[in-house]
């Protein structure tokens, strides 16, 4: 159901939305066996990996939208079965990966070839998912699933919102990890509940992140150069660095314009802005650099077609300790 307040509010409206499209798809030929798939995830936190302590280390990451929305109403060019599971093998080549939209392929993607020993548990297919996963080498612990307050139109369909957690890079290191999926579209009130969601989620990340090390990466479906998007506000007051500014844009900010952004986001290229972004920060413990950042737009294709509706960004970060205060910091890190 699309209602025409400027912002969505989670309560009966969304919840009938979910119902209606639930039922669409339940009796769709498209729409999944849940109860056998859901027997046959498991989430992977207590595999087994020995982890040294290092006081320096390197890793890549990488966000995708990978178009998990069932075929009968998916957007992407190829077919969505083979593709994500073609895709959850291409990501063996990174670290630490964070997809969108991973609702009704989850088995596909993770059990077709992909390596990655840790990865969360799916919550599920639309209209009950939130679409949100991360795949790692490293252990990944207290992963959070927080929905936005604020939602538009077939946004509100689905749970969408963030994931908080916390990733060990070295023995009894950490850093947190957010995955992020906004909400969609650049009319009026579709920018303004994105605004609220970028709202929310820094005051979560104040209240949960305070003085920590962070990598956030998503699909802000967001520009600098949108008059009515707030993310070079968002990356201000968090004091993050955006890996596209500051290896493709010299940290120049687009100036902000009120025309509508370029709609077709596979057009883009390795120089221009995406919506899907990758922000860190350091801390007092951590410090990061960041050494590359690639628009994958050649990696993820199928016979010249992507594999979805979306180009996924990728990023080379290296760290290391800052002694001593770093080491006196880790004796006592949470």
């Amino acid at each position: 159901m699309i209602r025409k307040s400027p912002y969505n509010k989670r309560f009966l409206g969304r919840f009938s939305a979910q119902s209606a499209l639930a039922t669409l798809l339940f009796f769709s030929p498209a729409f999944p066996d849940f109860s056998k798939q859901q027997s046959e995830l498991r989430q992977t936190d207590h595999t087994s990996i020995n982890l040294k302590s290092q006081d320096s280390g390197e890793f890549s990451v990488l966000t995708y939208n990978i178009a998990g929305l069932p075929q009968i109403i998916s957007s992407a060019a190829t077919r969505r079965a083979p593709s994500i599971a073609e895709i959850g093998r291409r990501l063996n080549n990174f670290d630490i990966v964070n997809v969108q939209e991973d609702f009704n392929y989850n088995r596909q993607l993770y059990h077709s070839g992909n390596a990655h020993p840790f990865r969360t548990r799916t919550k599920g297919g639309v209209p009950f998912g939130d679409g949100l996963n991360t795949l790692s080498r490293f252990p990944v612990h207290q992963v959070r699933h927080v929905p936005w307050n604020n939602c538009t139109g077939a946004d509100c369909l689905t749970p969408k919102g963030f994931t908080f957690s916390r990733i060990e890079i070295a023995d009894k290191l950490f850093i947190h990890l957010y995955n992020i999926h906004a909400n969609a579209y650049n009319h009026l009130s579709a920018a303004g509940a994105r605004r609220e969601n970028l709202i929310q989620l820094s005051k979560f990340i104040r209240e949960n992140s305070k003085d920590q090390a962070v990598i956030i990466m998503g699909d802000f479906n967001a520009h600098y150069s949108y008059h009515y998007d707030n993310v070079h506000q968002f990356l201000k007051e968090n004091e993050f660095n955006d890996a596209w500014l500051e290896l493709k844009n010299k940290n120049h900010i687009p100036a902000a314009d009120k025309k509508l952004p370029e709609s077709n986001i596979l057009k883009i290229t390795g120089e221009a802005e995406s919506i899907d972004k990758i922000f860190y920060r350091s801390n007092e413990l951590i410090q990061f650099t960041v050494s590359e950042y690639h628009l994958e737009n050649f990696s993820f294709l199928d016979n010249g077609k992507p594999l979805s509706d979306h180009h996924p960004v990728s990023a080379r970060f290296s760290w290391k300790l800052q002694h001593k205060k770093g080491a006196d910091l880790l004796a006592v890190a949470p």
